[in-house]
């Protein structure tokens, strides 16, 4: 059991007056403060009052100090309430200079967060038990996770971005693209054609890969998480709500060592198919991928997702399939899977990776005469197509159409590409093996 103590909340008054204390010896220090700390920084009310009219007086261009601070505190009747002129006064003899400001800041802000760890464990004791408010324990354990991940952003970033400082880090990204031209902007997926043609995986990109069932979209992201994990080093996270552990780690010993599936499943292996199992799962046991079979709500994959990122560094996640995820509005399906998708775009955005959502695609593709799929055909919700920075189809036409002379070719079709064309990549499909490589060139 654990005992909480109530104590006097993170605060330091002092360091607060020195702040506005500082800004009213020297009005220019208001861009800085401004920068820095919000009015919610400030613990007592007074000082949030003030701290809020001196950023009132510099929108309107007037200048701050004693005479227009407490001219506008009387005419907003506050000025009695946050101590009268007396108190006003004293706060600029309080520093007799700015040089200490960047160390008064700090402590203000960080008193700040601190109080807001503080209601944060308050939130979740409270949420605790009333408990009849909740549907699960992983709804208090979700919320509190986007508050301390909120509060973790905050604690690293300024409040403002110019124009100024945009402008150049946007001249320098394209400085860097020009300098590495040629190179991928974002992961390798083991296919050079798709990834001429995505320039890779980049990161906070949120991509769809939908399919009609036996096309092979689970292989597909197998391929790609297998290519990083084993060959490229990189942490990947696989999330399976379809197939167990066991059955995704076979798929990968047969389309990485090369082994027949039905081999595999059968136990039919001679001496040669032995030696390649062997060399397979030695590498697959060193990589860095991480399958998670059991998962079954966005919540938990979002609370997980964080962890692996903070903890392991995964540089992409994989989620087979996104229709089996269960969001928190399950009264309607569309709404549902609008949540799930918009959710997963803000978490690639926010881990700062990009996310693979596997989809079924609807049943209407069965009743065309063409059975190419399209972004129409997305199941369920045209919030996916929305959300998702790109979507990509995989077609194979012998699946249709066992005659055709297309056998074993695998269309990749770029359906959307926020930033950045549109097009088909055919690949090669051994069915044996489970795996997908690019067509050898004339």
């Amino acid at each position: 059991m654990y005992t909480i103590i109530k104590r006097e909340i993170p605060n330091n008054i002092e360091a607060e007056e020195a702040v506005l204390g500082s800004i009213l010896i020297n009005q220019e220090t208001i861009y800085g403060v401004s920068e820095l700390l919000d009015i919610e920084d400030f613990y007592r009310k007074s000082h949030r009052t003030i701290f809020k009219v001196m950023l009132d007086l510099n929108t309107t261009k007037k200048a701050i100090d004693i005479i227009t601070l407490t001219d506008y505190l009387t005419h907003i009747s506050k000025l009695e309430e946050v101590g009268g002129i007396a108190f006003i006064t004293s706060l600029a003899n309080k520093v007799p200079s700015t040089a200490n400001l960047k160390h008064y800041i700090n402590i203000v802000k960080e008193k700040s967060m601190l109080r807001n760890i503080v209601h944060i464990a308050e939130y979740m004791e409270n949420m605790g038990y009333d408990s009849e408010s909740i549907d699960t324990p992983e709804t208090v354990l979700d919320k509190a996770e986007q508050l301390l991940s909120k509060l973790t952003k905050k604690l690293v970033t300024t409040k403002v971005n110019n124009i100024k400082e945009q402008t150049l880090n946007a001249y320098v990204d394209i400085e860097n693209i020009i300098n590495h031209k040629g190179e991928l902007l974002g992961l390798e997926t083991g296919l050079q054609d798709l990834d001429s043609f995505l320039q890779g995986l980049k990161n906070s990109d949120f991509m769809i890969l939908a399919a009609r069932p036996s096309m092979g979209k689970t292989a597909f992201a197998l391929n790609i998480a297998s290519y990083l994990s084993i060959k490229k080093d990189t942490p990947v996270a696989f999330f399976s709500l379809e197939m167990s552990s066991n059955q995704l780690i076979h798929r990968i010993f047969s389309s990485y060592g090369l082994i027949p599936l039905f081999n595999l499943k059968s136990g039919n292996l001679d001496d040669a198919h032995t030696q390649k199992l062997i060399k397979v799962s030695n590498k697959l046991s060193q990589s860095k991928l991480i399958i998670n079979d059991e998962i079954s709500n966005l919540m938990s994959l979002r609370s997980i997702a964080r962890k692996l990122k903070r903890e392991n560094d995964i540089k992409l996640i994989i989620i087979d399939y996104l229709q089996l995820l269960e969001g928190t509005r399950r009264e309607n399906r569309n709404l549902e899977i609008s949540e799930i998708s918009r959710s997963l775009k803000i978490l690639a955005k926010e881990l700062d990776i990009p996310i693979i959502a596997l989809s079924q695609l609807s049943r209407s593709v069965e009743s065309r005469q063409v059975k190419k799929p399209m972004l129409s055909d997305l199941r369920e919700s045209g919030s996916l197509e929305q959300d998702a920075d790109i979507v990509m189809f995989l077609y194979r036409e012998d699946y249709y159409n066992p005659e055709t002379e297309n056998k074993n070719i695998t269309d990749v079709i770029i359906a959307k590409n926020r930033n950045g064309p549109t097009g088909t990549i055919p690949v090669y499909f051994h069915k044996e093996y489970v795996r997908f490589q690019d067509l050898a060139k004339d």
